[in-house]
């Protein structure tokens, strides 16, 4: 087994993971510490070291609330589950497990974003565990990034200082890790030409990103979204705000400069790193993606539909109950009218799919009512089907039993577990089934990590259920319930409606 590798910096060591097989890498450093005048710049090169790094434990997580400070709060119990871990602005750090025994082997890569909405996460949390997929042949890579306002705050100081990289500082640490990757984990056994990014969530939505910016050509082959992307449906669903302009993003940051009673950008960097943290809780502000014309060049998913990416192939997938939207209306009349706005001519059509005719307003809402997620891939995979490019898209809906207490549903992030399959970490009484089905969608990512293309076959050798790649002509995905199986049924008749609006509305398909 690799126990010892050269990395560019340096030498480091690893340890055995649980499976003697694998060896995990932990709190690589993969850039220069994010502080002092390396506050709001982006990823700069990391120092070389002497002797052997021992990458045996994470290094701390980027600034963010406390995690795990509410045990009442669902993802508290779940996995933030240490109010203790380390924390610290030096957060610029990767993990690596991998089973090669020697750095020929040239093995498929894996680099995880995890999600939070850019406000909160780290590579640490217990469902992020590569080993298993590394069992599976597979280079498992797990970055971390800034967050909040460390990793996404603008100011015009911060564009004079540096108008090639004025914003967008977490997705610059994604990329930089990244690029690490591409020039290091051949030493790992990892193949450069053969990465596949993926995320869940804003990690997803990062992924989104990533491959949606001109600076990423070449850079990764594959990319997996797990419900990381959406578009709005409805007036009034409220929606982070995950994308400004860079000027109104400067403004901001003007406003957040005034709020901390600094006059300059050299001040703001003097601050320590907790207190700026505290002042941006009680400030109450969001800091996400800048469309800053560099990194970003505009909104992620107008990009992808519009083919406007790099063009490799696609997993794209949602849990079944997570962020749905409907129609925010008091009256029958409201509804109507809304229908109106929303579909002009052919607002009778949706009134009849909605059972109007029945007076009952709750009943129209309740057939109204869809998934934005699966609304928006449903319209990437479409956009992506009527394109030149032969690229695959993979479409699922992961639609397990999640046992527990509080009965949760298939909640946002719960199919993480499943990935990962880290089941035995979670304090849930899952069962055989879904150790079973675990072990499937891990096979399936891991194919599709290692070719494009997820089919293959189970532990028994036994091929699994064929999940094809969705088209305009076969709309299907595959259903992750108590068993994984490839559904051939098209969405319903209100899903293919909005789809079809979609397009008729911004003339995607003619461009």
């Amino acid at each position: 087994m690799l126990r010892i590798v050269e990395v560019e910096n340096g030498k480091v060591q690893g340890l055995p993971a649980a499976d003697p097989r694998i060896t995990s890498f932990k709190g690589i450093p993969f850039a220069a510490p994010p502080v002092g005048e390396n506050r709001w710049r982006a990823p700069q090169p990391a120092q070389d070291w002497e002797g052997v790094l021992k990458a045996y434990e994470y290094a701390p997580i980027a600034m963010q609330p406390r995690p795990g400070a509410n045990p009442a709060h669902l993802y508290d119990r779940e996995w933030h589950v240490d109010p203790n871990i380390a924390m610290d602005e030096d957060c610029l750090y990767l993990n690596v497990w991998t089973p090669a025994k020697s750095p020929d082997e040239k093995l498929p890569v894996y680099v995880w974003y995890f999600g939070g909405g850019l406000q909160v996460g780290y590579p640490s949390e217990m469902e992020f565990d590569g080993e298993r997929i590394a069992r599976r042949g597979v280079v498992v890579v797990t970055i971390n990034y800034r967050l909040n306002v460390f990793g996404f705050l603008c100011h015009p100081e911060i564009t004079q200082e540096s108008p090639g990289a004025p914003a967008n500082f977490g997705h610059l640490d994604q990329q930089a890790a990244t690029r690490w990757v591409k020039r290091n984990i051949a030493a790992f056994g990892g193949d450069p030409d053969n990465i596949t990014i993926g995320g869940q969530s804003a990690g997803g939505g990062s992924v989104m990103a990533q491959l949606t910016s001109p600076q990423n050509e070449g850079l990764f082959q594959r990319a997996i979204i797990m419900s990381g992307v959406y578009t709005s449906l409805y007036p009034g669903t409220r929606t982070p705000r995950f994308l400004r302009s860079l000027s109104e993003a400067e403004q901001d940051g003007v406003a957040f400069f005034e709020y901390l009673g600094v006059s300059s950008l050299r001040e703001a960097r003097q601050i320590p790193a907790q207190e700026l943290m505290r002042k941006a809780l009680e400030y109450k502000g969001f800091w996400g993606t800048v469309a800053d014309g560099v990194f970003c060049v505009g909104n992620s998913f107008d990009l992808f539909i519009r083919n406007r990416r790099h063009m490799v192939p696609v997993m794209m997938g949602h849990t079944s109950s997570e962020f749905f939207s409907a129609p925010d209306v008091q009256t029958v009349d409201e509804f109507r009218r809304l229908a109106g706005e929303l579909f002009g001519e052919d607002a009778d059509t949706f009134l009849e799919l909605c059972n109007v005719r029945s007076g009952d307003l709750e009943e129209m809402k309740r057939r109204a009512s869809v998934s934005m997620i699966e609304y928006a891939i449903r319209i990437a995979a479409q956009a992506n089907s009527a394109s030149a490019a032969d690229t695959p898209l993979y479409y699922y809906n992961f639609d397990a039993e999640i046992p527990g207490w509080d009965n949760p549903g298939t909640f946002h992030s719960v199919d993480l577990w499943f990935f990962f399959e880290t089941l035995a970490k979670c304090w849930r009484p899952f069962v055989g089934k879904h150790y079973d089905l675990a072990r499937q969608m891990c096979n399936y990512w891991a194919n599709f990590m290692r070719t494009g293309d997820p089919n293959g076959p189970d532990a028994d050798g036994k091929p699994m259920p064929q999940w094809e790649p969705y088209t305009i002509d076969a709309p299907y995905g595959m259903l992750f319930g108590d068993q994984a199986e490839f559904l051939k049924q098209p969405p319903g008749e209100l899903m293919q409606f909005l789809v079809q609006q979609y397009f008729k509305r911004h003339k995607v398909l003619d461009e």
